[in-house]
């Protein structure tokens, strides 16, 4: 019996990758996009879904349900990053928009899935989380902010839902070349007082992002995390995020700490 997949901010990027690889290897896949399908021909079949509205959520969750009568796993992508901006750059109401899609949403999500896997004593739940969930850039504070919130959310939620076969995990990928950092979220409340370093680091990360990993290494990642019969609280993705957490893990933080601000010319 193939099992079902619903795969968030599935119409491009990191999600579109992701859904096309659980279809080669034999899931049925639902994607989902605030547009739903707009015509496209995809291997995977594609639903509205807003991951800030409840009814949303649940409209689209109980779609797979009735057709397929389970959810076997659900990879929450939607979200959208931030350009580089100092902390305060952002207003309270960006800040709240931020976490509303790429936490909430995340929560929301995981709360409509879960009954269903509850009763069927089987699931797993995968969270496209990043590096900065574990190692913070100067710049982008509350992108950061809302994949630690992730990092923490998962961890917790996996101790709890052992006991009914189900499994929450993190994907923390680095630097990834996709459409969805051609749209970042510019900070709504610019100050003159930042503007020469968040330059700066904006061209840093542009030359990043030029060099980077296509979102299929992610992709395999989450196939991975989906199959193994023992999965890890967290998997890296890429050779940089790898990297990431080993120095993350066991170099000595004044080094962590300096590498970081002259690698963003903050020195």
């Amino acid at each position: 019996m193939k099992k079902i997949a619903l795969v968030t901010g599935a119409s491009s990027g990191i999600g579109e990758a992701t859904a096309t690889r659980l279809s080669e290897a034999g899931f049925t896949v639902y994607g989902t996009s605030r547009r739903g399908a707009q015509g496209e021909k995809r291997a995977y079949e594609m639903l509205p879904l807003d991951v800030t509205s409840d009814d949303s959520v649940q409209t689209a969750v109980a779609a797979v349900i009735s057709i397929e009568g389970r959810i076997d796993l659900l990879v929450n992508n939607a979200g959208f990053g931030v350009a580089p901006a100092g902390a305060e750059e952002s207003s309270i109401e960006q800040a709240q928009a931020i976490f509303d899609t790429n936490f909430f949403g995340v929560v929301r999500m995981t709360r409509a899935v879960l009954p269903h896997m509850r009763s069927r004593g089987q699931g797993r739940i995968l969270h496209i989380g990043s590096v900065l969930g574990f190692l913070p850039m100067p710049y982008g504070a509350l992108y950061a902010a809302s994949k630690h919130a992730i990092e923490g959310y998962s961890e917790s939620l996996d101790h709890e839902l052992r006991n009914w076969g189900i499994r929450s995990i993190v994907i923390e990928p680095a630097y990834t070349k996709t459409p969805f950092d051609a749209n970042l979220l510019e900070p709504d409340a610019k100050l003159d007082v930042y503007g020469e370093v968040r330059d700066a680091v904006t061209r840093r990360v542009q030359e990043a992002m030029a060099g980077a990993e296509g979102p299929v290494v992610v992709a395999e990642t989450v196939l991975k995390a989906a199959l193994v019969s023992k999965p890890k609280l967290r998997y890296t993705a890429g050779g940089l995020a790898k990297r990431l957490r080993l120095l993350r893990s066991f170099a000595p933080a004044g080094l962590v700490d300096a590498g970081l601000r002259k690698d963003l010319s903050l020195v």
